[in-house]
């Protein structure tokens, strides 16, 4: 008998199953490719390991965007081999240029990054780069294996062949993947919470390294954004930014040193009268004394932010754009930068100056270290690079920085070098219980007119504390400047109010905050100036604060404040931009998001401008301010 023909499969159930295998297969080659880009980082990986295993959110967190790239790249390419090939070469390669960016500059590799190839070419060159070919040997053989499989088994659906399909899935996979990073990537909550068990929770090389490098990679995605201002134009602002300065002429350089002194949440809170000291118990005499002394100017610096923020001062300042103006959400200026910079430091080395950051805490933090170099520093100590340094319990001690500083003075002396330092304090950082130091510490009482409870009370005895050493450290550096024969301007100011919880209502100065609206950011600023630099800038006690253009009030931004000193020292008009700060600060003295101070002292929201009369020209500079520091910190290149 003939035999009955065969039936013919189902191309259905066939199908089906292959789409079921491709399904196992991404998510089995998802994790083989999490695993080796994990491996890279510069960590111990069974360490990584027992901590994801502690935390399996980890795992989850780091193997999603990989799963979600490569069913991309699969509908893309229409072949899963060859998208694992490509998907790992990319993610594998980062996690290398992370490791190395590690361990040359203890800085990890951000999104942002990958704007900067043509930078960070440059760069490396500066490096004794070890480069571990054995790793790389790896990546690409493991890519290679994959592109000799998909050659052999193309492993993707038939019926998702076609272009319209694959288009879908590529979208899909595409909008996954972005309401993924803008979600739970994003979210500071879940990152808040994987970060807590870190060992070192500020030092982004750590978290990166612990947590894993693809979900701190993507979670930087939405991170340390820069907004495009409205109206912002790159041949514009590149024009204003070459142009010469419409005064070349005007001043002359005067080669008088410059000490920036940024102590930690000093401020002048001890003033207010609700505090009742003795006369001979005042917490901040030397400031009081400086600030009557004909040699000095006194005003009120309006910094970023309160209760916090330091690095943020020392962007404003040395760079002359505002930490607040940088976007619409808060973000650590000194994270936005990745190139080099405009800043004191190069205005001040272009005229020989020795110029230098130095600080008694870690270099890593706020990535200070990196920054400063992007500034043009010439040097920067920080607390690995002291010789015995003295603590008052944590942090080390404005006495023993005051000699720091006094010591780098006399190495440019012996130079024959004016100098340029910035040098921010650490001694009084929080927190303010009566453990800071030790147990058995003594703090003098604070007398105060209004019953505070002894938690207020603990924390502002240890506070003041500290302002009295810092006031102590501004008069060490006079005493020690006044007689030395090279000229020098010191310049000693806060870089946020203190965070003193409670103690603000308790004592009534919250009121004060909010009948001002700018209170709450101000600082004291003191400008001071030896005899052979009073005399070299031809200082006049009288007029020198209608010279420069500075409001009754004393108030003023923080962007302001370098500007100003160049000016005082005959360098503000060196360049286009210089000038423009100058001018707007006698136009505006005081800028803070949205309120704005008029040189009278009259303040205005951004959005009723129309309260104030011929406000044109001012809003109009603003407006260019906020576009040419776009520029500068986005787009202009400075080869050195």
């Amino acid at each position: 008998m003939p035999r009955s023909p065969r039936r013919a499969a189902s191309p259905i159930r066939r199908t089906r199953l292959l789409m079921s295998l491709d399904f196992f297969l991404s998510l089995l080659i998802s994790g083989l490719i999490t695993g080796l880009v994990l491996w890279c980082q510069p960590f111990d990986f069974a360490a990584l390991a027992a901590r994801f295993l502690e935390k399996p959110g980890l795992i989850i967190l780091n193997f999603l965007p990989v799963v979600l790239l490569l069913w991309l790249a699969m509908f893309v390419f229409r072949n899963l081999f060859f998208a694992a090939a490509l998907v790992n070469l990319i993610l594998s390669v980062l996690s290398v240029a992370n490791r190395l960016k590690i361990q040359l500059r203890d800085e990890p590799v951000f999104p942002r990054d990958l704007a900067l190839l043509k930078e960070a070419g440059s760069a490396v060159s500066g490096y004794a780069i070890q480069i571990p070919w054995d790793i790389f040997i790896i990546i690409v053989s493991v890519s290679a294996l994959f592109l000799l499989i998909g050659m052999r088994f193309p492993a993707f659906p038939e019926r998702l062949r076609d272009t319209p399909k694959r288009a879908f899935g590529a979208v899909l996979c595409a909008a996954s993947l972005w309401i993924l990073t803008v979600t739970v990537m994003k979210s500071d909550r879940i990152y808040d919470y994987n970060t807590l068990d870190v060992s070192i929770q500020e030092r982004l090389s750590v978290v990166f390294n612990e947590n894993g490098f693809i979900y701190n990679f993507f979670h930087q995605f939405t991170k340390y954004q820069i907004d495009r201002p409205p109206g912002y134009s790159r041949t514009q602002a590149a024009a204003w930014d070459s142009a010469a300065p419409n005064y070349p002429a005007i001043g002359e350089n005067k080669p008088v040193s410059v000490i920036f002194v940024m102590n930690e949440a000093f401020s002048d809170i001890t003033d207010n009268p609700v505090f009742d000291f003795a006369p001979e118990d005042d917490p901040l005499s030397n400031l009081h004394a400086i600030q009557s002394d004909p040699h000095a100017i006194s005003l009120r610096c309006v910094v970023p932010g309160f209760a916090g923020g330091t690095a943020n001062t020392e962007f404003d300042i040395c760079t002359g754009i505002q930490t607040n103006a940088l976007s619409s959400s808060t973000t650590s200026a000194m994270r936005t930068v990745n190139r080099n910079l405009d800043s004191l430091f190069r205005i001040f080395h272009r005229d020989g100056y020795q110029t230098a950051f130095y600080h008694p805490g870690d270099n890593w933090f706020y990535n200070r270290e990196n920054v400063y170099r992007w500034f043009g520093a010439d040097e920067t100590v920080f607390i690995n690079q002291m010789d015995a340094p003295e603590y008052k319990g944590r942090w080390v001690t404005d006495d023993y920085f005051s000699g720091v500083i006094e010591r780098a003075f006399d190495d440019a002396s012996q130079a024959d070098k004016p100098l340029f330092l910035y040098a921010t304090t650490i001694q009084n950082h929080m927190s303010y219980y009566y453990n800071k130091y030790n147990d058995d510490y003594i703090y003098p009482p604070v007398s105060s007119r209004v019953p505070v409870s002894d938690a207020v009370r603990e924390i502002l005895e240890v506070y003041t504390e500290g302002i009295r050493d810092a006031d102590a450290m501004l008069g060490r550096l006079r005493d020690d400047l006044v007689s030395r024969p090279e000229p020098v301007l010191l310049v000693f100011f806060g870089d946020h109010l203190p965070y003193l919880g409670d103690c603000y209502d308790a004592l009534g100065i919250t009121r004060d905050m909010e009948a001002d609206a700018f209170a709450a950011y101000e600082t004291p600023c003191v400008i001071w100036a030896n005899d052979a630099a009073f005399d070299l800038l031809n200082w006049n006690p009288d007029t020198i604060k209608s010279d420069l253009g500075l409001p009754e009030n004393g108030k003023l931004s923080a962007a302001f404040l370098g500007a100003m000193i160049l000016e005082l020292t005959g360098r503000g008009y060196i360049d286009s931009w210089t000038e423009f700060l100058n001018l707007l600060r006698r136009q505006c003295p005081v800028i803070q998001r949205n309120l704005y101070m008029l040189p009278d002292g009259t303040v205005f929201d951004e959005n009723h401008p129309e309260a104030i009369q011929n406000l044109d020209a001012v809003m109009n500079n603003i407006r260019k301010w906020r576009q040419w520091s776009y520029y500068k910190l986005t787009r202009k290149e400075i080869l050195n």
